[in-house]
């Protein structure tokens, strides 16, 4: 999902015509009223839509790194399935990256 160019400018006509609009009807008393409604439900909606693509890039990006840990013949394979891990066994396995660095 990805951005093109003819949502941008359905955007720009729409705002462009609420524009219009509230220009020929002389702005009237709730007009404020239905464009705070209208940006606060597309707020609401593009959170959900950003929150879905950023968790389904991680997710990507975790597959990746697996598919790497799972060609090197050396690595940990431990850490493949690390995302599940306790948080003890985190921190655990944390320290002892932190030693090994440090020798």
């Amino acid at each position: 999902m990805g951005s093109h160019a003819w949502a941008g400018a359905t955007v720009f006509g729409l705002a462009l015509g609420w524009v219009a609009w509230g220009v020929a009807s002389g702005f009237p008393s709730y007009w404020p009223v239905i464009l705070q409604s209208v940006t606060s439900i597309v707020t609401v909606v593009m959170l959900f839509a950003i929150q879905h693509m950023q968790s389904r890039d991680q997710t990507v990006i975790q597959r990746k790194l697996d598919e790497i840990l799972r060609s090197i013949p050396q690595a940990d394979n431990q850490l493949i399935a690390f995302e599940e891990a306790p948080d003890e066994h985190i921190e655990t396995l944390t320290e002892i990256n932190r030693q090994d660095r440090l020798t």
